[in-house]
């Protein structure tokens, strides 16, 4: 079977458009080290930049990246911006791609 055929039969191309943008968005070493930090637990900007190490202009910014694909949300607490994972299912596929790495090497 066409596997372009088998797409566009089992998924619109809009849904196969937005999870081409979703995978942009992981496709990055310090976004997906925020997404495993949070996996952990929602944390605040400043954890976040304590943690990874980078600038909090540069943490904010690819907080906004993920937002804008909903794999992560803020929630105001007081006069901190507490973030969190969205959605389970954005956890399952970067501990999966991470578990697929690290079997592909043993």
């Amino acid at each position: 079977m066409n596997i372009c055929y088998y797409l566009y039969v089992s998924f619109s191309e809009e849904s196969v458009d937005k999870a081409a943008t979703l995978y942009r968005a992981l496709g990055n070493r310090l976004r997906l080290g925020i997404l495993l930090l949070l996996e952990d637990r929602p944390a605040c900007v400043h954890e976040l930049v304590e943690h990874t190490g980078a600038s909090q202009p540069l943490v904010s910014q690819h907080l906004r990246v993920l937002k804008s694909v909903n794999a992560v949300r803020g929630v105001r607490l007081g006069k901190e911006m507490v973030y969190q994972i969205d959605d389970e299912h954005i956890a399952h596929i970067v501990r999966e791609g991470i578990h697929h790495i690290e079997e592909k090497k043993a």
